[in-house]
């Protein structure tokens, strides 16, 4: 049975697993990536992590599977773009250098598709060929299977499913485009609604730094912050909506931390997307909650290195 060495690289961490073919998690470490405000360059951090966890491994890993924040050649594993200052990550050579580093077959793959192949093969797409998967959280990102494979488009950066519009007049995205979906379903759109308006604020008690999800879904016997969670998970709806009719999947999974409120977010949530699908999309189509949490990325990096090298 195969091991693999698998790495998530995000913003603010860097996690980093030996993962066996059933998806057991053998061993894992995380670090912080910017603990200096990225003097020491992000792929630094990874490589030193990487190898503590080779020096630990009691066996030499079949490859390295990796999965990385921001748009990700994955024929040359290449950072090509980034929708947040992350010090010089821009253009980094994540499988050039791990390779070079390790010699180890290596497969780079953005964090959001990771999330979707990791839920399809050890989460709660298992064994399922159509799967959409939406992640919310500061944005809105996610991935989309289609007969058992990843849609990647040309390049590997395909699935940015926050980046459609559902406002095509509506609020400027830091993308360039207007009325995305992340404008209007993120958690952080939702902080935005808060914080944005006075009486909505009042009505929470906090001041605006302190506003986030969990402090939001506190105060649902409000009858204001009811109204506005309501209006908001409308927008996640509409998004999540219009992505079934395009795809046709036979799940729809929310991640994000707001899925664990399942009373409150996603059985709501739930019962909009299937009265408002047209009736032979919403047949027989689930809407949950994502299984794997912060493991998402990292069994999801694995799941793509067998899939690109043939392992299932």
């Amino acid at each position: 049975m195969s091991v693999l060495l698998g790495i998530d690289i995000g913003g603010t961490a860097v996690k980093a697993g030996l993962v066996d073919e059933t998806g057991a998690i053998l061993l894992s470490e995380t670090r912080s990536v910017d603990f200096d405000g990225y003097r020491t360059p992000i792929l630094t951090t990874v490589t030193a992590l990487a190898r503590e966890l080779l020096e630990k491994s009691p066996e030499k890993p079949a490859g390295i599977g990796v999965s990385a924040t921001g748009q990700i050649d994955v024929r040359s594993g290449t950072v090509i773009g980034v929708g947040a200052s992350l010090g010089n990550w821009l253009g980094s050579e994540i499988a050039r250098t791990l390779g070079d580093a390790f010699g180890l077959p290596v497969t780079v793959i953005n964090d959001a598709n990771a999330a979707a192949l990791g839920e399809q093969r050890y989460g709660r797409a298992r064994g399922m060929e159509n799967v959409l998967v939406v992640t919310v959280g500061t944005g809105v990102g996610g991935g989309i299977i289609e007969n058992g494979r990843l849609i990647e488009g040309r390049r590997g950066i395909g699935g940015e499913i926050g980046h459609f519009s559902i406002k095509f007049d509506g609020e400027p995205c830091p993308c360039g485009n207007r009325g995305c979906f992340e404008r209007y379903g993120s958690t952080g759109a939702l902080v935005r609604r808060f914080t944005g308006d006075p009486a909505l604020l009042e009505a929470l008690g906090v001041p605006a730094e302190d506003v986030d999800g969990k402090v939001i879904f506190a105060h649902l016997d409000h009858p204001a912050v009811a109204a506005a969670v309501s209006a908001w998970i409308d927008c996640i709806a509409a998004g999540i909506v219009s992505l079934i009719h395009v795809f046709n999947p036979e799940i729809v999974l929310v991640g994000g931390g707001i899925s664990r409120e399942e009373e409150h977010f996603i059985r709501p949530l739930r019962e909009r997307v299937l009265s408002r699908a047209m009736a032979q999309f919403a047949k027989n189509l689930s809407v949950e909650a994502a299984a794997l949490g912060n493991t998402a990325g990292l069994l999801g990096a694995c799941a793509y290195f067998r899939q690109v090298h043939g392992e299932g």
